[in-house]
């Protein structure tokens, strides 16, 4: 999933805190509110992670939502959470039964929420992505080592591919020490989301910036628009596989409606659904997923010691 956002200094992330907070646990609220008005114990409530304009992606969560109760054969109420520590706290507190979950939001769903994945997304055809640290062809930079004193974008501190791996990896490789990117870089920057990053480096605001495999040729066509090519980026250094995102299922409900909605997502899978996965969060399908495929996650986050933010 691909959030939105400005481009602000790592340094001016704690500033932000309160804020996000504040924000968090008002659209909590709204959510909870919206859950609580409906005391039918038939409806399974899903939340979604916000990836792109939050009217937008509500609606096609609606649609998402009775599609899939044709299948689960019970009513599926969507909400839109304003981020993943709101989707966390949600789980907790059991105001909703099911949702979707980054590869890191998993992580802390399970940890802080108790919560269990259950299907996997499909991205272009994978289950799995790598992140790359992108640079510019014509920038002369060919290594790692020759972004020392450079400026790099990364996505959010939560991003998986925009923030933890490849921050994990600059540490393993003994760059980046005390786990402050300042440490090997002049500047390190949050662009918010995986496009405002790449358009920082193409646009020649940053030196470097970190996101997945895959994005670059996601952006072509929006790029192209913008009189940019990803043509004229290419990559000094590559992390191992991520896995991708999935919907986690909080904890206590009853085994049975767990697994009628493991098949009901599989079952989304049909090529009549594929346009409206795209819509949705640019996914194929579903697939299969087990808790332990997050091990390699779990021990990134512990690495880099990814804070989570709790709304209040």
């Amino acid at each position: 999933m691909r959030q939105g956002g400005r481009v602000v200094k790592l340094s001016a992330i704690r500033s932000m805190g309160t804020a996000f907070l504040l924000v968090s646990a008002m659209v909590l609220s709204m959510a909870s509110a919206a859950f609580s008005a409906d005391d039918n114990p038939e409806v399974v409530r899903l939340a979604l992670t916000p990836s792109h304009n939050p009217t937008a992606l509500m609606e096609v969560g609606r649609e998402f939502g009775a599609a899939l109760a044709k299948h689960l054969g019970r009513p599926v109420k969507v909400v839109v959470a304003s981020d993943y520590a709101a989707v966390i706290e949600a789980l907790r507190n059991g105001t909703v039964d099911f949702a979707f979950v980054h590869s890191v939001g998993y992580v802390y769903a399970s940890r802080e929420a108790g919560a269990r994945i259950i299907a996997v997304d499909i991205w272009h055809g994978k289950t799995s992505y790598t992140s790359r640290i992108y640079v510019r062809k014509d920038s002369g930079i060919e290594s790692l080592e020759d972004l020392r004193g450079k400026n790099i974008a990364f996505v959010s501190p939560v991003s998986s591919s925009g923030y933890v791996y490849p921050m994990v990896m600059l540490i393993k490789k003994g760059l980046v020490k005390n786990r402050d990117p300042k440490t090997f870089f002049k500047e390190a920057f949050f662009a918010g989301a995986h496009d405002a990053a790449l358009l920082s480096l193409l646009s020649g605001k940053v030196d470097a910036a970190a996101s997945s495999d895959l994005d670059p040729e996601q952006y072509r066509e929006a790029f192209q628009k913008l009189g940019l090519s990803i043509d004229d980026l290419t990559y000094v250094a590559e992390t191992p596989p991520i896995k991708e995102a999935g919907i986690c299922a909080r904890p206590g409900l009853d085994p049975k409606l767990v697994e009628s909605m493991r098949q009901a997502l599989f079952a989304m899978n049909a090529p009549e659904y594929k346009p409206l996965l795209k819509k949705l969060y640019s996914i194929d399908g579903f697939a299969p997923a087990r808790d332990e495929d997050y091990d390699a996650v779990r021990d990134a986050v512990n690495l880099l010691r990814v804070p989570l933010p709790k709304p209040k």
